[in-house]
This record gives structure tokens, sequence and C-alpha cells, in this order.
């Protein structure tokens, strides 16, 4: 696909293909790592505003940066009141941030019923409060919003234009409704009308796998990027593809995350994460059924090591 820099507020990325933001999965390593791998931009998981205001020690926990990272660091807050989003997009914890990004567009019913993530997609006017109120900052803002609540309310475009007319920088449109949660094809058509509705830059999401689904969301839908969110899950190293970048020994790059969040999080954390991220990367490979019951049974990081180092990962 084209490559090009994004130009985000006073931000310029090195590409526009970004890392989405996971929760429970972009931590501080894997963020490095992706970069390093090719992604353009990454963000955090989504972090509740009212966390930092109640300076909540594991919400904070979450805004971790490695030492080593050299790119836009982009946090992405959820709430749903004005003045929450105001005072967290301007605390001390978010102080080394440069872009906010605002979560509209989270399916989850625990985020949803809480009238936060994608129920704002039922207020505008009060979205638009919260875009203003975050712009406040000084900070750069952008917003990822899904293209509707269910297939009959489609309104990616007239809500494109609304987050514009608020001050945002940049928006991402993942190309599926509320309803639909991460099941189904993308609408490629809405996404594309959110583009042509607004002069800012637009990122497509949903759907990306490889290479050949990076360009056909571009090409559908006449984005100015994309954003891969799943897909680096299962294959952080579709950046390299996707970038046209070598693609490092993938042993050696999983054995690196292990040691480093170990060194960031701890051997806990470190040894239930990365049991869960070496299942995905081996997903489909032979034996992927036995080594996961293996993975599971791991209690140590020395452990999930010695397992990593007899896999071959393709």
């Amino acid at each position: 696909m084209r490559l090009s820099q994004i130009k985000i507020g006073s931000l310029t990325t090195p590409n526009n293909v970004f890392l989405a933001p996971l929760a429970g999965y972009t931590n501080a390593v894997f963020r490095q790592m992706c970069f390093e791998l090719g992604a353009g931009l990454t963000f955090t998981e989504m972090v509740s505003a009212k966390g930092l205001c109640y300076d909540n020690d594991r919400t904070k926990e979450l805004l971790t940066v490695t030492s080593g990272y050299s790119g836009v660091k982009a946090c992405q807050l959820f709430g749903s009141d004005p003045e929450v989003m105001s005072r967290a997009a301007e605390s001390e914890a978010v102080a080394g941030f440069r872009l906010i990004d605002i979560n509209m567009g989270c399916p989850m019913p625990k985020i949803y019923n809480n009238g936060e993530g994608s129920a704002l997609m039922n207020d505008l006017p009060l979205a638009s409060k919260i875009i203003s109120s975050v712009k406040k900052s000084g900070k750069a803002v952008s917003v990822k919003f899904r293209i509707g609540l269910d297939g009959g309310r489609i309104i990616a475009s007239e809500f494109a234009k609304m987050c514009e007319a608020s001050g945002a920088d940049m928006i991402t449109v993942h190309g599926r409704t509320r309803d639909r949660i991460y099941a189904g094809g993308v609408n490629f058509k809405a996404v594309a009308q959110a583009k042509n509705a607004v002069k800012i830059p637009v990122i497509a999401n949903g759907g990306v796998f490889d290479k050949e689904s990076a360009e056909q969301l571009m090409r559908e839908t006449g984005a100015d990027g994309i954003a891969v969110a799943r897909g680096a899950m299962y294959s952080p190293w579709i950046f390299s593809e996707i970038c046209g970048k070598p693609v490092p020994d993938k042993k050696q790059l999983v054995l690196r995350q292990l040691k480093d969040t170990r060194e960031y999080f701890g051997e806990r954390f470190a040894c239930v994460f990365m049991r869960k991220m070496i299942s995905f990367y081996i997903k489909g490979s032979p034996n992927s059924s036995q080594t996961k019951v293996k993975l599971f049974q791991a209690r140590t990081t020395d452990e999930v090591e010695e397992i990593l180092n007899l896999l071959d990962l393709k």
C-alpha cells in the first residue's frame, strides 16, 4: 500500500500504518515492539479518565512508556463527563503524551451501559462537548468511533463532521456497527462516506490481518491510513509486511518481548500475559493445541521461555 506521513495537528507520523488501541494488549512493551516493526503510531490501552482523576495506580500503570520509545506518544482516554475528560487530559499522568485519542467506539456492554465508548454515538452534543473540552488541553486530539450503533443507524459521515467541527485533528473509523462487535465484514462504503465528509485525516480500521486486507481497506475507503487491531495480536510483524520492511527473527523478537515485559511489569504479569500472546502467535501452526496446553500450565516466565525456545515460529 502507499505509505505516507500523517499530519495530526502539529504532529507528524513517519507513516500511515498505525497500531490501534487494544484493551489488555497494547502495553508499553508491545507498543515498542510494533513501532520498531514499522507502525507509524501506537496508542495505549483505553484509560479511564475517572481513574486518572482519582489518581488510581493501576490506571496510571497503563500509561507506562518504555525508555527507548521514540515515536509520537499517544494515549486513549474514555469517559462521558466533559469536565472529567478535560481534567484527565490536563493531568500530570498524561503530561508526556502529545496526542489524546478519545474512545467513542468501544462496543462492550460494561462500557456502553455506563454511557461511555460507543454509547456517545447516541448523543452527538455530549460527544462534541467532550472533544472540545479535551482540546483545551493544548494537545492534539483524535477520536475513534464506529460507523453507527446498528445497521439502521449508520451515522459515520454525520459523526465525522461533528468531530471535525468540535476540534478533532484526526478520526479513526471502525467499519462495523456497535451491535456487530467484531463480527462480519467491514462496511467500506460507510468509512468512505466519513472520509469524504471531512478535511482532517481519516484512518480506517477493521478486518486487517495481512498486507492484502490492508491494501483493500485503503483502496475501498480512500482513507488516509489504516489502524491494525486484532491482526497485530496474532502477528505483530504484520507492520513489517505492510510497510515492506524485512521481518526479523520472530523467536528472538518474542523472547525479547518476554524479557522486557518481565522487566517493566514484573514476573506474575509477564507470565500470564506472554502465555496469552504466544498462544496467539502460534495459532494455526502444527501442534498448536498441545503447545497451548503446556503454555497455560507454565507457572513462571522461565517455563514460558523454555516452551518458546522449542517452537518454530513461522
